[in-house]
């Protein structure tokens, strides 16, 4: 976090879901994968405290990989929904657990100003189609500190598209909590990024045993194509 964004390397993360984990999921619904088809018109991509409070080498490596999704989710009359980190006060709790210093680091990790302005300069953002929120928590789904959910539904949406920062924090409280409200959930395998590759892929192992499906741009770029 405390690198800038020009100093620091693009990295990907080496992904992968432990062969034991397709087994075991193949066994149960008989298919990898838990989502094989999408409707566009009815799938949100949710990108995740995508700040610059927030520029080390994964980061940078997964811009890429979000700015091609949101283009062709948009293309396919889809939802993008940026997600930032909101700067109302910390609880006594939090205040409690990071210290008062790093709790007031946190609650301006998001920025300040207009939406649109906070996010990294290397994304597209179409004000006048995509969703710009913010969230109190660390998920973007916890009901009453974020609009997300209530504005995913007037909308119709099922299905998200999970991806951004941190994966084992934000992107997996996200993530469980998408599937928790019913909503079909997918993570951006390469559109996620952790501090190493050993937490990043216990993550998703987590997240692809229990709660939804792990899936690279490549093959959500796929299913975008052929649900339209």
């Amino acid at each position: 976090m405390n690198i800038s964004t020009a100093e620091a390397p693009a990295l990907l993360h080496a992904w992968a879901i432990p062969p034991r984990e397709y087994d075991r999921q193949e066994q149960r619904r008989g298919r990898r994968h838990a989502y094989t088809r999408l409707d566009p018109a009815r799938t949100a991509l949710v990108v995740v405290d995508m700040v610059p409070f927030f520029n080390g080498p994964y980061e940078r490596g997964i811009t890429p990989q979000i700015e091609a999704l949101a283009g062709a989710l948009r293309q396919a009359s889809g939802l993008v929904a940026w997600v930032l980190p909101g700067s109302g006060r910390p609880t006594a709790v939090r205040e409690e657990f990071y210290g008062p210093e790093v709790a007031e680091l946190f609650r301006t990790s998001g920025g300040s100003g207009p939406l649109a302005g906070r996010l990294w300069p290397q994304f597209t953002v179409d004000e006048d189609r995509d969703l710009l929120v913010e969230k109190e928590a660390a998920s973007a789904f916890f009901p009453g500190l974020c609009p997300l959910p209530d504005l995913l539904a007037e909308r119709g949406i099922d299905t998200v598209l999970v991806c951004g920062v941190a994966t084992d924090v934000c992107v997996a409280g996200s993530a469980r909590d998408a599937f928790t409200l019913g909503l079909r959930m997918i993570v951006v395998a390469d559109g996620t990024a952790a501090g190493s590759d050993e937490v990043h892929n216990a993550t998703l192992r987590t997240l692809y045993r229990s709660f939804g499906d792990v899936r690279p741009t490549t093959e959500i770029l796929d299913l975008i194509r052929e649900g339209r």
